[in-house]
């Protein structure tokens, strides 16, 4: 069977989970990219840094933090994607939605919004990182899940499905408790912190408490150089942009998902006899409660 790769995740994503990290002179390059790729894939070096009032190693410096050689390299890759986005997709990538838009317009952005964020997802996804959160979590002893807010809803789905398949898990997002299961944690345990921000001191404490204690700490968040996931032994990020009306990280519970599910279907592939079993034993359990249908 033949394996579909990847596109590699888009500049766009890329820049958008360094802004929190870049320097303000770093931050204006990043909005003017931004704002018109196309110009900036046309621009010399000093044209750019001279719109940004900024300086020419400030630019560099930009590009650097991107993974790129250079702004030689930055010019390439615009121009790149400015070619495979004409042919692609949509003018912009459906990021803002308008208080006159009608319902269909604003499915359809919403749809573009959250299908690029998956697939930037995935594309940018360290796959020996994700193997490792799946076989820390199949061996853990305690699982503890920290989260707040919209993070809580997949962190609370993530738990119903290890608890299915036989892995018990706690998901904290009250603080207090969070931290004093984190305290209560050690070797052989793994606490898993999930915040689109990474910036959440509901999230990050426990975390913190929790790798302090012994335990192995994974971090899922949006932003690569956040707190959380400068206080993570294992690092997952997501690529997803907030669209209107959808701040606070809301845009990215459907990334956040499909690394989830991830995990999830990679603990059962650990250990799949039992987690066969358990889903039979469990699906049996609720079968009563199933309208049979007639006839």
């Amino acid at each position: 069977m033949s394996v579909v790769e990847s596109p590699p995740p888009s500049l766009e994503a890329r820049i958008h989970g360094l802004l929190p990290a870049l320097s303000p002179a770093q931050v204006r390059v990043a909005n003017e990219v931004l704002r018109d790729p196309g110009a900036v894939a046309s621009s010399t070096i000093g044209e750019l840094a001279a719109r940004c009032g900024t300086s020419l190693p400030s630019v560099t410096r930009f590009c650097l933090a991107l993974g790129l050689s250079g702004y030689a390299e930055l010019r390439l890759t615009l121009a790149a994607e400015s070619g495979r986005s004409s042919t692609s997709w949509e003018r912009g990538t459906g990021s803002e939605v308008g208080p006159d838009d009608s319902l269909g317009e604003v499915v359809r952005t919403l749809l573009r919004a959250d299908t690029r964020a998956l697939e930037d997802t995935v594309a940018a996804l360290d796959l020996d990182a994700l193997g490792e959160a799946v076989r820390a979590i199949s061996d853990a002893r305690r699982i503890d899940l920290y989260s707040v807010a919209g993070s809580a809803c997949v962190a609370e789905d993530l738990r119903l499905r290890l608890h299915r398949i036989g892995r018990g898990a706690n998901c904290w997002s009250d603080v207090h408790n969070a931290l004093t299961s984190a305290a209560l944690l050690g070797a052989g345990d793994v606490a898993v912190g999930i915040s689109h921000s990474g910036e959440t001191i509901e999230v990050l404490e426990p975390l913190q408490r929790a790798g302090r204690q012994g335990a192995r700490t994974v971090a899922i968040t949006n932003y690569p150089r956040s707190p959380l996931a400068r206080a993570a032994d294992i690092v997952l990020v997501t690529a997803a942009r907030d669209v209107t009306f959808r701040t606070g990280g809301m845009a990215g519970r459907h990334a956040q998902m499909i690394v989830l599910d991830a995990i999830y279907i990679g603990v059962a592939q650990r250990d799949y006899p039992l987690a066969e079993q358990a889903f039979d034993v469990t699906a049996d359990a609720v079968a009563t409660h199933r309208t049979r249908r007639a006839n």
